[in-house]
């Protein structure tokens, strides 16, 4: 006879680890060549003057400055404007 009954499979312990995203360095912050300003999915920031967007669509610096958040009307492939948000570095 067994001492302990039969322990069954848990549907706990999957959660994935997070992928710490977001703003990194903020408005008026001092920022050098190839830091990363905001680590993101898909693109709720737009990549502005001296600002790259990589393949995983996290925005760099492109040459030391200070960064600037700045909000534009743009309009898509359908006509209708929207406000976005687009980084800049000075």
């Amino acid at each position: 006879m067994s001492q302990k009954k039969a322990g069954g499979s848990t549907r706990l312990g999957r959660d994935s680890i997070s992928k710490r995203l977001g703003v990194k360095i903020f408005g008026n912050q001092r920022v050098a060549a190839g830091q990363i300003i905001v680590r993101q999915r898909g693109t709720k920031f737009i990549p502005g003057k001296n600002v790259k967007r990589t393949a995983d669509d996290t925005l760099i610096s492109l040459k030391d400055g200070t960064v600037i958040f700045a909000t534009k009307k743009i309009s898509n492939f359908t006509g209708n404007s929207k406000k976005r948000k687009i980084i800049n570095v000075k």
